[in-house]
């Protein structure tokens, strides 16, 4: 024969193919061969290459190999090749190990001969064996299976990778070292390697219960992995498989060939586990020998192939020339190697998840409980640092009031549904304009105000009395908006019953000559306490603004009966008041909810320069008891900070507020050097503490309080400035904190108990909310606040490049793929907020419900332009909140979902963020829409959104594009699915 081909180069005990492609003539040679090679023909080369497959014989021997039971091609394989046209010749009792009877062949075809016979035929099959990497990886899945804990060891990275696709726990040693050998085995390593590979497996067989073996290494004697030793540490009973004892096994302990025990650990160390199944094994084999001889000569006329020594990697010639042994009677094993070898895949990258549990994992125990020690020691030595440096009585009661109080506010806070961040806002707004405690307090004259001071203190008055009007009047608004129909009836007017007794008790204990405003304060305190509470739910929602609206009541009150005003003044106090309300309501009833996130900006810059107008006044009044008064300095020092704290919170506000106007541009204003004109800022306002402390004269100190004013004023624009509309939920949330804070400066500024407890609340309230905003951004809140670049997962490298076609459909074929979902998540954006699509979306949620089909609304914690947004726009336009989740509650669901409409939402649904560690919103929660089975997006283009990243979810395959205006596309959506 002149040649002979051969499927794999190692563990056959025969050639697999003799017979070669094409021959010009047929002539007997004799010639050396592998085992019981006689006399045989070989085929020598014809002008036109190939030979007719009726010219060819294919023979199948039967197996000598000890223990082996399979043959190499079963009675249906005959079938196949006989109809291709080959001639078959089959050993007598070839196939009776593996249950196929000599009549079994004859029936399909075959002619059944003697040995010699058969090894005269043109073509020869022998058996393969199975490689390690495949048995350990089904042994794997096996076990996973039936329930057990899998680990999987292999010193080839993608081998762990597959390990773990199983479901099974990949072991890794502590040291790095490719083990990526050629042909899928793995190649020998190192001996420092090898010795922590041995204290794992040492480890592990203190723990397992079954150790299955696969490790070979091609032409050498399997690796010794598991030592004597280390069996004898197994328990009693345990198990161990070795499945290259063939080669000598990986356990020591290992008797090739055989079932033995040792030390009461069971060895299974058979090498001939294949031909224990042998009419399976055989029935396998077979389909793949006759896939590979139809791939070879895919001709159906001859039988042909070309041998070449020139070849690539993985195609048709490199199997070819792999499987050839002999040719003319020359050995041509082993082949040459392929060129163009493809290098061994880097590991897989790591996740942004995996790689923030490593960074979490590398911070010691020792390290974590010294830090949280540290923030204790501080927290108790600047109690004792204010208790030292206090100048009275008061001053440690009021810091007594104002911890307690924040304490309070930080529980009752984390525990209001995100669905109602927006009526929390609202309500601690409204709670802020207390400010109007302060400018009372400051208020003199009689009609009018006599002096500068009680003109700043009547102008604080005035604008206070808009936020209370005004965002108590929102807050009712959108509570209200969320009442479904089936919602029990409610009686809200009744609250008007401890309204009316705790102020009008009030009044009664006055004119009785009782001076309780600390009581009154104290229980105004707990309303406001209450509202923020209330909030915590739906049911007990307007229960919370109720509360607020008479904690509210009853602190001014209070503060009318400790003031005694004469009745000029009652009237000048009472006028400022009533038309700051009527305008706030004025505001309140007119304003869109889709505008409320600038109606909140506005009304914070509101508190914030009310903050300002009483710090300054009170510092005018109060300068002639300065040089007396022991307190002095901490007026003065709390002042100032209430000025700074008041300016920011102003001039941010009013930024803030044109932003989201679209007065101004919603992109980040990058000035040059703009960190080092606000460490200048910064500075200066710290700088002028100095002159303002030391030297006692009016005129420094008020020149003092007027720059600082400006130079917050400025801050506060050029910080603001540089933030982008994408991050102005937190920077409502931050300034909604400022307001609360500035209010705590008036409350000891004045030594108002009330004024402490509420401007803690709501301090905390905001704190809490922008802290919830930047983990749902993953970024810290310096890095938004300073108009930062990235999360704080955001690696060092080159961004992902985003590639691929996208694909468009119109919304015909979106209401077909509507329609044939069952189950059906809807994520909105701020697109739907800006295009006011909110009622179509439920018209169509609302037909789709009548349909029968299960419709549910996903939101992402910053959609929108403040916190809960989406969920008042889409109460507003009658959606049941019981169908609107937030992102943590729905996004297990997205792989059983049929469906997902993305409606104006980008950055929220990016896959970048979890896919792509360099990305700069890399480890941002997000609403992973892309797993769902498919998904629409519906966008003016495929531009990016305020972040700037490219979505790999326009790309993907499951997604398809549905460009436009999103009120007009989902009118469309709305009105198709109601004709259908």
């Amino acid at each position: 024969m002149a040649s002979l081909l051969r499927v794999v180069a190692t563990s056959c005990s025969s050639p697999l193919f003799s017979g070669l492609a094409c021959a010009k003539s047929v002539r007997t040679v004799k010639t050396p061969c592998v085992r019981f090679f006689r006399t045989h023909q070989a085929l020598s080369r014809l002008a036109s290459p190939g030979i007719p497959y009726k010219q060819l014989t294919v023979g199948v021997p039967k197996e000598i190999f000890q223990n082996e039971r399979r043959v190499a091609i079963s009675p249906a394989g005959v079938e196949a090749l006989i109809k291709q046209g080959f001639n078959v010749v089959v050993e007598s009792g070839a196939g009776e190990s593996a249950k196929f009877s000599d009549d079994m062949y004859t029936k399909a075809g075959a002619a059944i001969r003697d040995a010699k016979d058969v090894f005269a035929s043109d073509v020869l099959l022998k058996v393969l064996i199975i490689g390690g990497g495949v048995a350990g990886l089904a042994a794997a899945g096996s076990a996973r299976a039936m329930g057990a804990i899998v680990r999987g060891f292999d010193t080839r990275a993608a081998a762990l990778e597959q390990f773990k696709s199983l479901g099974a726990e990949p072991l890794e040693v502590d040291m790095k070292e490719s083990g990526e050998g050629q042909g899928g085995y793995a190649k020998e390593m190192s001996k420092e390697f090898i010795e922590a590979e041995m204290k794992l497996f040492a480890k592990q067989c203190l723990d397992v219960d079954i150790i299955i073996t696969t490790a070979l290494i091609p032409g050498r004697k399997a690796p010794v992995l598991i030592t004597k030793e280390m069996v004898e540490t197994m328990k009693d009973g345990s198990v161990v498989v070795d499945l290259a004892a063939e080669a000598g096994g990986n356990i020591e302990t290992t008797v090739p060939g055989e079932l033995t025990v040792h030390k009461g650990v069971v060895h299974v160390g058979y090498t001939d586990l294949p031909s224990r199944l042998p009419t399976q094994a055989s029935t396998l084999y077979s389909n793949n020998i006759i896939k590979l001889i139809r791939a070879i000569s895919p001709d159906k006329e001859v039988f042909h192939f070309d041998i070449k020594n020139e070849f690539d990697y993985g195609t048709m010639d490199h199997v070819i020339r792999g499987s050839v042994v002999m040719q003319d009677g020359k050995v041509l094993f082993p082949a040459p190697q392929p060129n163009n070898i493809p290098v061994a895949a880097p590991p897989k990258q790591k996740s942004v998840q995996e790689l923030e549990k490593e960074k979490a994992a590398a911070i010691s125990p020792f390290r974590a409980t010294l830090n949280t020690a540290g923030i204790y020691t501080g927290g108790l030595a600047s109690a004792i640092g204010l208790g030292l440096c206090a100048p009275n009585a008061a001053f440690p009661q009021m810091v007594t009031t104002f911890g307690l109080a924040g304490i309070v506010g930080y529980h009752t806070v984390w525990g209001v549904t995100p669905a109602l961040h927006s009526p929390l806002m609202s309500v601690t707004n409204a709670i802020s304009g207390l400010t109007a405690v302060g400018g009372l307090s400051l208020m003199g004259g009689g009609l009018l105000p006599s002096c500068t001071a009680e003109t700043l203190a009547v102008l604080a008055a005035f604008i206070s009395s808009v936020n209370i009007a005004g965002g108590f009047l929102v807050t009712q608004r959108m509570l209200d908006m969320f009442k479904r129909p089936t919602d029990p009836p409610e009686y809200n007017y009744l609250y008007l019953l401890p309204a009316g007794l705790f102020v009008g008790g009030y009044g009664v204990a006055l004119q009785s000559g009782y001076n309780i405003e600390q009581m009154m304060y104290l229980g105004s305190g707990l309303c406001c306490v209450g509202a923020l509470a209330g909030l915590s739910t739906q049911s007990t929602a307007r229960l919370g603004n109720a509360l607020g609206m008479i904690g509210v009541a009853g602190g001014i009150a209070a503060t009318f009966g400790a003031l005694k005003p004469s009745p000029e003044l009652m009237a000048q106090m009472s006028a400022a008041m009533a038309v700051g309300g009527t305008a706030g309501l004025a505001i309140a009833k007119k304003i869109q909810i889709s505008d409320l996130p600038q109606l909140v900006a506005a009304f914070h810059s509101l508190v914030g320069l009310a903050a300002v107008l009483t710090c300054v006044a009170e510092y005018m009044v109060e300068y002639p008891h300065f040089a007396t008064d022991p307190a002095a300095n901490l007026t003065k020092i709390v002042a100032y900070l209430g000025t700074y704290i008041g300016g920011v919170t102003f001039s941010g506000s009013l930024v803030a507020y044109g932003k989201l106007q679209g007065l101004l541009n919603s992109a980040p204003l990058m000035l040059p050097g703009r960190h080092a004109l606000n460490a200048t800022l910064m500075a200066a306002s710290v700088g002028g503490m100095i002159p303002y402390m030391l030297d006692p004269s009016y005129t420094t100190g008020l020149t003092c309080l007027g720059s600082v004013s400006a130079l917050s004023a400025v801050m506060g624009l050029t910080l603001t400035a540089a933030i982008g509309g994408a991050d102005m939920p937190v920077v409502i949330t931050v300034l909604n904190s400022y307001s609360g804070w500035a209010l705590c400066a008036e409350g000891f500024l004045l030594n108002n108990n009330l004024l402490t407890i509420v401007g803690a609340l709501i301090g905390s309230s905001g704190a809490i909310l922008s802290y919830i905003m930047c983990v749902a951004m993953n970024r810290s809140l310096a890095n938004v606040i300073l108009g930062g670049y990235g999360t704080s997962s955001t690696g060092t490298g080159k961004p992902m490049e985003i590639t691929g076609t996208h694909t468009e459909v119109n919304v015909d074929q979106s209401v077909e793929m509507i329609k044939e979902a069952q189950n059906i998540i809807i994520v909105p954006g701020y697109g739907l907020c800006a295009a006011k699509a909110q009622y179509p979306i439920a018209d169509l949620v609302k037909s789709l419900t009548e349909l029968g089909k299960k419709v549910r609304f996903g939101i992402h914690p910053v959609a929108g332009r403040m916190p809960g947004q989406l969920n008042v726009l889409l109460a507003e336009a009658g959606v049941p909140y019981d169908i609107v989740l937030e992102m943590d509650e729905i996004n297990e669901d997205f792989p059983e979902t049929d469906l997902v409409l993305v409606i104006g939402a980008n950055d929220t649904v990016n896959s970048a963020a979890q896919e792509d560690p360099n990305s700069i919103i890399a480890g941002m929660p997000v609403l992973e829409v892309w797993k769902s089975k498919q998904v629409i997006v519906m966008k003016r283009s495929l531009g990016v959104g305020y972040a700037a990243v490219d979505n790999p979810i326009f790309y993907k395959p499951n997604t398809s594009m549905l460009l436009g205006d999103a009120k007009k596309t989902c009118d469309a959506l709305s009105a198709k699915v109601r004709e259908g």
